[in-house]
């Protein structure tokens, strides 16, 4: 599945999460310094979080 990190496309399994999304963004080091991810609208997205296809993330 596709699925967008700071409009980033990044491919995926089903099934994989927040945190394989970040990892594949090369973004994961950030959000454990302390930025935080959110999705399209707004909503703080914990790393264990669940991802669908075409999802839209944010690092800020």
């Amino acid at each position: 599945m596709k699925v967008f990190v700071n409009n980033l496309e990044i491919a995926l399994f089903p099934g994989m999460t927040v945190k394989h999304a970040l990892i594949g963004a090369g973004l994961l080091d950030e959000v454990l310094a302390g930025k935080k991810v959110f999705d399209e609208w707004g909503n703080e997205l914990g790393l264990d979080g669940a991802l669908t296809e075409g999802n839209r993330i944010y690092v800020k």
